[in-house]
């Protein structure tokens, strides 16, 4: 299957029967890729940097809670958690999902602001690619971030909600840059323009994939 990066936490996942798109964003956080397609849409919280499903045409499922789904041959599990490490008091609620395309188990953390729980850890399972929030500010910190990456522990993670080209910088001017992130893992790393990846092509150590912004 084939990863693109549509910038912030907006990725296309494209699999054998179905495209998939994450937290499409609206015009603060950058020009949204026009005439994007998919199948399936995920919203992993309610703001309008994530939840702008009006940009995406092919009249896609959206899925905006937690809770099991199938669509198309693929599965996805919603799991609950929280957008700040204060139980959603500052920020509200946000979805995982656990999406499983092409025979891989892949992680959109979404805004995730918290290092996670045994029960959550218990439902996400076993991961093969984690879609993670590195920037800090309103997610995950780098450090946090590596710590999660600690319990989750999968094959690849690809860094996501970070300081990047076109953002609006009232906003967003906080988020910390990709590299922040990278050093906490000790990791050098170029960026690629999409990635591919099927399941007997997962590396045997963890790696971490930056993709370009398409």
């Amino acid at each position: 299957m084939e990863f693109s990066y549509l910038g912030h936490s907006a990725f296309k996942l494209k699999g054998k029967t179905a495209t998939l798109v994450t937290d499409p964003y609206d015009a603060k956080v950058g020009k949204f890729p026009k005439d994007t397609t998919a199948d399936i849409v995920t919203v992993s919280h309610d703001h309008f940097d994530h939840n702008q499903v009006k940009l995406i045409s092919g009249s896609p499922f959206v899925i905006d809670s937690a809770g099991e789904y199938e669509v198309k041959g693929v599965s996805v599990v919603g799991v609950g958690s929280w957008h700040d490490n204060s139980g959603g008091s500052e920020r509200g609620a946000n979805v995982l999902y656990v999406i499983e395309m092409d025979g891989l188990r892949i992680c959109h953390a979404g805004d995730l602001g918290h290092k996670l729980t045994d029960p959550q850890l218990e439902a996400l399972g076993s991961l093969d690619i984690v879609l993670l929030p590195v920037g800090g500010t309103f997610t995950l910190d780098a450090k946090q971030a590596a710590e999660v990456v600690q319990q989750l522990d999968p094959w690849i993670v690809i860094p996501m909600h970070h300081q990047q080209p076109g953002l609006d910088s009232a906003a967003f001017g906080k988020l910390a840059e990709v590299d922040v992130f990278l050093k906490e893992l000790g990791k050098t790393v170029t960026p690629v323009p999409k990635l591919v990846m099927s399941r007997d092509k997962l590396p045997t150590e963890l790696q971490v994939v930056v993709l370009e912004r398409k």
